[in-house]
Formats: C-alpha cells, sequence, structure tokens
C-alpha cells in the first residue's frame, strides 16, 4: 500500500539535515540508514552510502532514481553460487 499523496513522501529529518549540512560544506558523501526514506530532486548528484544491515552500498543519486526508495539500491541479502571444487 502506498503513502497518500497529500501527506507528501517520506523523508528522514536526520537524513534531511546531513544533505543540507553536505551541499553546504561541499561535500558529496553522506552516510544514512533509513533505508525507508524516498529520492527527492534534492538529492541529486549527491553520494549516499547506505546501510544494509553490515555495511555501507556506495550509491550515487540520478535523475533516474526519483520516487525511488534508498532501500531498493542497497541489496541485504548476498547472491548464492555453489563452490567449485579443484581436480586432483
Amino acid at each position: 500500500m502506498s503513502r497518500a499523496k497529500w501527506k507528501g513522501p517520506f523523508i528522514s529529518n536526520q537524513l534531511l539535515l546531513d544533505c543540507k549540512k553536505a551541499k553546504s560544506l561541499k561535500k558529496n558523501e553522506i552516510y544514512t540508514k533509513s533505508r525507508n526514506s524516498t529520492i527527492v530532486p534534492f538529492l541529486i548528484n549527491l553520494t549516499i552510502h547506505i546501510y544494509n544491515g553490515k555495511t555501507f552500498s556506495k550509491v550515487k543519486i540520478t535523475e533516474h532514481m526519483i520516487g525511488h526508495k534508498l532501500g531498493e539500491f542497497s541489496p541485504t541479502r548476498k547472491k548464492f553460487s555453489f563452490k567449485k571444487k579443484k581436480n586432483k
């Protein structure tokens, strides 16, 4: 179920403060754990390190990402693959 339009997109207050601080200091990197925040045009051209439960994934925000959540670009699960045996 999506969020009501009259409420607007959800963005963490801490993420907004970090973005404003980074833009004023001319930094392009921000670290955040807020995976449920929506990407808005204010965040374009920033590099955001998103926490996936173990490590921070580095994501560069582009125009095509607007409207999506930050968590969509930071996978939480590893891809499974069988280990190959060495021939003796």
